[in-house]
């Protein structure tokens, strides 16, 4: 007689159905999250946090167990999404059309690294090159989980100056905040050895991986974009219609400039809007952005569950109220007044800067950056910043998650848009909330 308590299903086809379920969760929870104040990630971490508290599942994925592991998955996600951002940007690369993107960039992330180094530092007493590392991780706004607050699809013309922000933002402050990550690790090796830093540091990981980050990135697209628009009819990539080519591009990108050892976060997003440059109206950017929108959005899901199982296999047990109001500052505080300040002199109203201001989302960049320099230097007290970068990460998804859609949906009712109309741009990216 057919006994249930004797009955333990195969795991390969537990993971099969489970990732099944992922996929349809993939597809359907945006458009049943649209208009609803919850976001994709809220609901994927509420999913991993229960399958990890299952008794039968029992590895803890917590990141100090797999330090190799999660910085390269996250390295991974982070890739994917910052070719995607690179390609739905309807708008033409030039200085002045940009200005929101510098002002966040040159003075925004530079005072949230300060702020947060001196809060690490001076507050939860964390030793000053481990603090630096904590405002080098956790400044950046990220590509991946800010998607709600991106432009929309190529060519759909969903980017008002928050959105094109934003969006910008995320694109090249992964790659800028790295010269930050490896100051910390080289003031870390000097301290232990006593051997000059400077002059290596600035450079190598400032001019060099910077320069040729842009360089190496803008080849790599101009040749995609050639090969992709250009070359005769009969062979050009856009006659495939297979919208692959843009993660061929992104891992092309990615591995050549990190093999001469530059910023290849950087390089990705440049190839991403070279690639848009060849030829800014073909309807083929809607295949790439498509296809690199689904996988990201996969390989995102994948990563929330495993950090909604972080959360419930001791994450945050390191933590005390001083790390818990520390993150709070870092997100109520630090980001909404350095975006401020960033923002004085800008042409928008007073609406637009706040929502510029508010919305530096925290998430799989902060991850990356931290386990790559847990990864290259010596830090005796990992469990501690892996709780509190993971505590900001929590608290960024849940509050920016939970405002996302009321905020948006309002910006686009000044602006004279209906987020509700029929013929609405459907909600760009990993949302399930803004239109």
């Amino acid at each position: 007689m057919f006994d249930p308590q004797d009955w333990y299903p195969d795991t390969y086809i537990v993971v099969l159905t489970g990732m099944g379920f992922l996929v349809a969760l993939v597809a359907w929870l945006p458009l049943a999250l649209k208009r609803l104040p919850l976001s994709l990630p809220i609901v994927c971490i509420a999913l991993g946090a229960a399958l990890f508290l299952i008794p039968r599942v029992p590895d803890k994925p917590l990141p100090v167990a797999f330090p190799d592991i999660t910085e390269r998955v996250t390295e991974f996600v982070v890739i994917i999404a910052l070719m995607g951002a690179g390609l739905k940007l309807d708008r033409v690369f030039s200085v002045r059309h940009w200005s929101v993107t510098w002002r966040l960039l040159a003075i925004t992330m530079p005072l949230s690294i300060g702020a947060i180094t001196l809060i690490g530092a001076g507050w939860i007493g964390l030793p000053w090159i481990i603090a630096l590392l904590l405002g080098a991780s956790l400044a950046p706004t990220d590509p991946v989980l800010a998607a709600d607050v991106q432009v929309g699809p190529p060519k759909t013309g969903e980017e008002d100056e928050v959105r094109f922000g934003l969006t910008s933002e995320a694109g090249l402050n992964d790659g800028l905040a790295f010269p930050f990550v490896n100051l910390a690790i080289a003031l870390g090796l000097a301290a232990s050895t006593g051997e000059p830093w400077a002059l290596e540091w600035f450079t190598h990981n400032v001019l060099w991986e910077i320069g040729a980050g842009i360089a190496g990135g803008w080849l790599v697209g101009r040749a995609f974009g050639w090969l992709t628009f250009h070359v005769p009819a009969d062979t050009k990539l856009s006659q495939t219609g297979d919208g692959l080519i843009a993660i061929a591009a992104t891992f092309i990108s990615y591995g050549l400039t990190e093999m001469i050892q530059c910023y290849g976060f950087l390089a990705v997003f440049v190839t991403a809007l070279t690639l848009r440059h060849a030829h800014r109206n073909h309807d083929f950017h809607r295949e790439m952005h498509e296809v690199t929108e689904q996988i990201e959005r996969l390989a995102m899901m994948v990563l929330l569950l495993l950090f909604g199982g972080s959360l419930v296999s001791g994450l945050l047990t390191p933590l005390t109220w001083v790390e818990v109001l520390a993150a709070v500052v870092i997100l109520l505080v630090v980001r909404p007044l350095a975006g401020l300040v960033g923002l004085i002199g800008l042409e928008a109203t007073w609406t637009e800067k706040l929502t510029l201001a508010f919305f530096g989302i925290r998430g799989v960049g902060s991850f990356y950056y931290l386990a790559y320099g847990l990864n290259h230097m010596e830090v005796a007290d990992g469990e501690r910043l892996w709780a509190i970068v993971g505590l900001v990460v929590l608290l960024s998804i849940l509050l920016h998650g939970l405002t996302v859609t009321p905020i948006m949906r309002q910006l686009d009712r000044s602006r004279g848009r209906d987020p509700d109309a029929d013929d609405a741009i459907p909600p760009p990216g990993l949302q399930g909330p803004a239109a």
